[in-house]
């Protein structure tokens, strides 16, 4: 376990085109610990970027693994993507869908839907790692209550730009020249960079607010060393550039700011209060949609 997700949560201010530095801080998934990074104390968002989640790495004995049974979401849009390990969504929409490393799930929620995510019964039996990010990016005003949809896009479609020492998977949005095939409906910013020992990369410009966060390894930043469990958010403008210390894997994110202020409760996100209220009313007494083929338990609504 890192020294990040043993600290206390921690908020910095920095410099060298560095705005803010925020530490992941430990949550229990129920067998399994994430590091949540978004929202925190200082920072709820970074572009559309409302919630981030560093999921593992974790080790699975046989017979365990991932069983996030359904719970909803109203007006913004899940981004499921793995490192390793494997795992099924399903949704009330009908879908049902593995993804594995290097796969992309889009998921928007727009006026209402409930998923699951589980490891199957196959997987299950052996055991195996899982090692991922969970992100919800907030949706436009104009889109919270959109018909929801569900995009699966496999590894083979995300676009790679290949830099020195540097393999950039454009997850959503564009970056690098790139432009990824997530519909995305606010100009985002999502990368998932491999860098090799000591390579440099500058960090793409293109976008209001953008931040790194380090998945694994070490990187240099503004003269200062930042480890896995950090993620560093930059000055809007500010020319940037991130030297890997030794192999490392590194997260982008950000977009344009979003449209006003955002709300949290639970698993739901809106620009409204009382939309929120009757969200968290609608869950209570079970008018969500159902999950086909996976609509007997669920994650009861937080008292």
């Amino acid at each position: 376990m890192s020294r990040h997700l043993d600290a206390d949560p921690e908020c910095k201010r920095g410099d060298g085109g560095i705005d803010l530095v925020i530490e992941g801080r430990p949550r229990d998934l129920g067998g399994f610990v994430v590091r949540r990074v978004l929202p925190s104390p200082m920072r709820r968002l970074v572009g559309p970027f409302i919630f981030f989640d560093h999921m593992g790495p974790v080790d699975f004995a046989p017979g365990e693994g991932i069983g996030v049974r359904p719970h909803p979401h109203i007006a913004l849009a899940t981004i499921t993507y793995l490192l390793e390990g494997v795992f099924v969504h399903r949704d009330s929409l009908g879908s049902e869908q593995p993804i594995r490393p290097g796969d992309v799930n889009w998921m928007v929620a727009g006026r209402g839907v409930v998923h699951s995510e589980r490891t199957s019964p196959e997987v299950k039996a052996s055991g195996g790692r899982m090692h991922g990010i969970q992100t919800w990016v907030a949706l436009p005003q104009k889109d919270e209550e959109i018909e929801p949809r569900f995009e699966h896009h496999p590894r083979s479609t995300i676009p790679i730009v290949n830099l020195p020492g540097a393999e950039i998977h454009v997850i959503a949005g564009t970056a690098y020249g790139a432009k990824a095939p997530t519909g995305v409906l606010s100009p985002t910013l999502y990368v998932h960079a491999r860098l090799e020992a000591d390579a440099t990369l500058q960090v793409t410009d293109e976008h209001e607010e953008r931040a790194v966060y380090v998945v694994d390894g070490s990187i240099t930043c503004g003269g200062k060393t930042f480890t896995e469990g950090a993620m560093i958010v930059l000055r809007p403008g500010a020319e940037v550039s991130i030297r890997a210390i030794e192999a490392t894997n590194v997260m982008l994110v950000g977009g344009a700011k979003i449209d006003g202020e955002r709300h949290i409760f639970w698993n739901f996100v809106s620009s409204s209060k009382e939309r929120l209220e009757r969200a968290k009313a609608d869950w209570r007494e079970q008018r969500f949609p159902k999950i086909p083929g996976d609509d007997v338990e669920f994650i009861p609504l937080p008292e």
